[in-house]
């Protein structure tokens, strides 16, 4: 099958990159010339394990290309994939801004098309929204007629920054929202090769699951939190706790995120769940439980604040500044805002990370270091040593391996303090004085 898939954001490069090595011709399509340049020269614009290899065999053989041309990738293919951002606004409502652009240009591609064409949100959207906002849209800027002319299908991603790949190989199961069969035919297609199951539902069910999702895993994580903290305020080692609670999977209980550590993250989480209460306090329902897990994980970061001024030392080192070992992306990052609070509070901070490098970084997390954290090149250092040696505090910030061995030669320096907020070493024999857990 011919796709052209909208975004080359993480979502949009796996999908691109892992459908094209399943047999399809795919056009990735982005306004970023950048983007488009690193693609089509073999390489990938995103860190993700095995993605850089996937990019560069497709590029390689023929099935993979990008471009900046809407059109002709519209009267190329035969389905067109949108994987662009739905960020939050400042109130916390969802910003529809460029999902909204891209179905213009599609609508307008489609205009000059006269065969069929099936159209696929990934993006995550609150549910109605494709009903109330994208049909209308798109019927007004093709001149065509949805459910005849082309359909519309909502098909949610599950990828987790940092095993992205694996995720898309091994998904637990491929959602579906169709207004027409024939559309959901379309769809299915794309994943025929995935030894999953495929359910196939309403548009708006499809919508409200990856809502769902992101809620009760932002949720867990909150959750889990403040059980360790109430069991560390009792002497208490909260893991062995958690892990015997999450060995109940008849409930549907998942141990991905029910592991005491550190504030939840990233680019999904807490813009889903700010778009979520936004909708519920329009319809003014309640809902009194999510509306407690960003005052939870604010605390949490607090916390961590806390305990390093309470330690009175004033040089601080930070490993791991990307919400996620093994990725680049700082948006709203925890580790972020820990930073800022340090610095605020006159304390000297650098920044460790192997995977967040400058002069890579681009489009959306560009943007959010250039208007969050301008100063943050002056704070980040490439020699681990050098960073951890000129230290009070040592402050793990996610679980990139290289942090574990690192760690070893100070887990008995009486000069340090290390702050744990992942619990990289997991089983310590006798644990040293300097060593300290956030929740355990």
């Amino acid at each position: 099958m011919k796709v052209s898939l909208f975004g080359l954001g993480y979502v949009g490069c796996v999908t691109a990159g892992c459908l094209a090595k399943a047999g399809h011709q795919v056009w990735g399509v982005d306004v970023n010339r950048n983007k488009v340049d690193i693609i089509n020269s073999g390489r990938s614009p995103i860190i993700e394990e095995e993605i850089d290899q996937i990019i560069g065999d497709e590029v390689r053989g023929g099935r993979l290309s990008a471009t900046t041309d809407h059109l002709s990738a519209i009267l190329n293919t035969d389905i067109s994939l949108i994987c662009v951002g739905t960020p939050s606004n400042s109130n916390g409502s969802l910003n529809l801004e460029i999902v909204m652009a891209v179905c213009r240009q599609i609508g307008e591609a489609l205009r000059q098309k006269e065969t069929y064409h099936c159209l696929v949100l990934r993006s995550t959207v609150l549910p109605g929204t494709i009903r109330d906002h994208v049909v209308s849209l798109l019927t007004k800027s093709s001149g065509k007629r949805v459910d005849i002319d082309f359909d519309l299908c909502f098909n949610p991603e599950f990828l987790r920054e940092g095993s992205s790949v694996h995720d898309f190989y091994h998904p637990p199961l491929t959602i579906i929202g169709q207004r027409t069969a024939k559309g959901g035919d379309r769809v299915a297609e794309l994943y025929q090769h995935l030894d999953a199951p495929l359910e196939r539902t309403s548009i708006e069910v499809a919508e409200a699951v990856k809502y769902a999702c992101n809620s009760f895993h932002a949720l867990k994580v909150a959750f889990a939190n403040e059980m360790g903290v109430f069991c560390k305020g009792l002497g208490i080692d909260s893991h062995p706790v958690m892990e015997l609670f999450a060995r109940d999977t008849k409930l549907n209980i998942s141990t991905t995120y029910l592991k005491p550590g550190f504030a939840f993250g990233g680019s999904c989480l807490p813009k889903d769940l700010r778009a979520l209460l936004y909708r519920a306090k329009e319809m003014d329902v309640g809902l009194p439980v999510l509306n407690a897990l960003l005052e939870s994980n604010r605390l949490h970061v607090q916390r961590v604040v806390d305990m390093i001024l309470d330690t009175r030392k004033k040089k601080i080192c930070i490993l791991g500044l990307s919400f996620k070992a093994g990725t680049d992306d700082l948006r709203e990052s925890p580790m972020v805002t820990l930073v800022e609070a340090l610095i605020g509070k006159g304390c000297w901070v650098k920044i460790y990370d192997s995977n967040v490098s400058l002069a890579k970084i681009f489009g959306a997390n560009k943007e959010y270091i250039e208007k969050e954290i301008p100063h943050i090149s002056s704070l980040m250092s490439s020699d681990i040593e050098k960073v951890i040696q000129e230290a009070e505090v040592i402050v793990i910030g996610n679980r990139s391996p290289e942090f574990k061995e690192v760690l070893k030669p100070y887990m008995e320096d009486s000069r340090r303090i290390i702050l744990d907020l992942v619990r990289i070493i997991p089983n310590i024999s006798g644990t040293p004085e300097n060593y300290h857990g956030i929740c355990w």
